[in-house]
């Protein structure tokens, strides 16, 4: 129990600083819509006050629907998430339009006095504009389109009754108690559809106990592919309680891989196929740890190993074991534009194939949303993996 504690102080400070940060973000926008434009000062006091409320919503609303079960805070917890997508579509296009200006100005001159405020309120109309339509379409993406991204990757001693094995990648479900279990049943219809040899669930399952999320995780079970269903631990499912969702997966017939492996074999060919907790496991249970080694441990020796391993960060001790290719999740591809730029602060890939420490990873977009059902810059997708021979 004291053990928790000082997780609990870290988190703790770590969420009242992404707070901070994302209050002052507002106040790039906020000077361009209602300083710039001079409006009267009883109309400004409003908006600044409507901004400071969207904001709070948010961390409030995060704080209430976890401590409080009731429709005011499911209603706020869901402004809330929804104002965590807008807000980062309303940066972008006070960004966008402020380049335009920027453009316009080095090719006409740049205006002054009453030309310089009708200008700003022609671009804050242009602000409001283009966040209406980008968060329209950000709703749309994340909820209608799901597209199939199909990928070859060439093994090094990958034999030959193996060329050609092809592997369904979903990650980043995050199925909580306000996921449309239509998608869900849908992803599950795609996948089966493609006929895989192998599917790969590679994280963040869940964001929920399994008490709450139990029933609208379970059309997993009915996932099929004839070397097996697998799946690894995504961080998500640490903060909801780790060890029970692997139990949980468990019964619903998937193939948990925690520090282990199993060997597919086919037309005298064998490949071994590891999965790891993801690296914050170990800060919750310390038999959780991210081991590559241990999962690949009494594997056969000269056959191509793949791991699944939810960050892309982990492809460095991957390497390190002797891993071929690594599949990943964990950034959704950025999911909403421009929160690409923080992922690529801690992770080495945004998303797609690429080699990192001397190993193929493939970095999946996710195939569900965290936070605020959007996409914008990085559709979800399912992703087939077709191996062959180097």
């Amino acid at each position: 129990m004291a053990d928790s504690f000082p997780r609990r102080r870290r988190l703790l400070r770590s969420f009242l600083a992404v707070t901070a940060l994302f209050a002052l973000l507002h106040l790039y926008p906020g000077v361009r819509l209602l300083s710039d434009t001079q409006l009267p000062a009883v109309w400004a006091a409003l908006g600044w006050t409507l901004l400071a409320l969207a904001v709070a919503s948010v961390p409030v609303g995060f704080f209430l629907v976890r401590t409080v079960a009731n429709r005011l805070s499911s209603s706020l917890f869901a402004f809330g998430t929804f104002w965590l997508g807008a807000a980062g579509i309303l940066l972008t296009s006070t960004l966008a339009t402020d380049a335009l200006r920027l453009c316009l100005g080095l090719l006409h001159g740049f205006p002054h006095g009453a030309a310089r405020v009708h200008e700003a309120r022609v671009q804050a109309l242009a602000i409001l504009g283009l966040t209406v339509l980008l968060t329209g379409w950000a709703l749309f993406s994340a909820a209608l389109v799901l597209q199939l991204r199909r990928v070859t990757v060439r093994l090094p001693g990958l034999g030959l009754g193996l060329e050609g094995l092809r592997i369904v990648q979903i990650s980043d479900l995050h199925i909580g108690e306000a996921t449309d279990e239509p998608f869900l049943r849908r992803v599950v219809a795609r996948v089966n559809a493609l006929s895989p040899d192998v599917v790969a669930v590679t994280g963040d399952l869940v964001d929920g106990q399994v008490s709450a999320v139990r029933d609208f995780v379970a059309p997993l079970g009915g996932l099929r592919a004839r070397f097996g269903v697998y799946y690894v631990t995504g961080n998500h499912e640490y903060y909801w309680g780790g060890p029970e969702w692997e139990a949980e997966v468990d019964r619903l017939g998937l193939t948990v891989l925690r520090n282990s492996h199993r060997v597919i074999s086919r037309g005298g060919s064998e490949l071994a196929l590891g999965g790891v907790p993801d690296l914050q496991g170990i800060r919750f249970h310390p038999d959780h740890a991210c081991r590559p080694d241990l999962a690949f441990a009494g594997a056969p020796e000269g056959v191509p190993r793949v791991l699944l391993a939810h960050q892309p960060a982990a492809a460095r001790t991957a390497a390190e074991a002797g891993v071929h290719l690594q599949l990943s999740g964990h950034t959704h591809g950025g999911q909403i534009f421009p929160f690409h730029l923080f992922v690529w602060l801690s992770q080495p890939v945004l998303s797609g194939l690429r080699k990192l420490f001397g190993i193929w990873v493939y970095t999946h977009r996710g195939t569900g949303t965290w936070g605020p059902r959007m996409r914008l810059g990085a559709s979800p997708e399912i992703a087939e993996i077709t191996l062959r021979a180097a």
